[in-house]
């Protein structure tokens, strides 16, 4: 599994929905795609959501994403993750 970070956006239709049972609807829709909910975040400030989901791989990642901008309106960019240590290891070999 990887690590991936969705930052959301909302539209002004997406505001009136905010509630329990779409952020429900949202992590079976993510889980559909093979994705684990690690955490969701709302923000102040340039974005206004951020989940942070583990999926099995980058087409998952994508799949879900626009998924949930389609179900929710909210617009997502989805970003992976790599630990620091491991993008040390990367880097060692660069």
């Amino acid at each position: 599994m990887a690590t991936f970070f969705m930052f959301g956006i909302y539209s002004a239709d997406a505001l009136e929905d905010i509630g329990a049972e779409r952020t429900s609807d949202a992590e079976k829709l993510i889980a559909r795609y093979g994705g684990k909910v690690n955490s969701m975040f709302a923000l102040m400030g340039e974005q206004d959501l951020i989940l942070i989901i583990d999926f099995p791989d980058t087409q998952h990642a994508i799949q879900a994403s626009v998924a949930l901008s389609k179900h929710t309106g909210i617009s997502f960019s989805t970003s992976p993750a790599v630990p620091v240590s491991e993008f040390d290891q990367l880097m060692a070999d660069v």
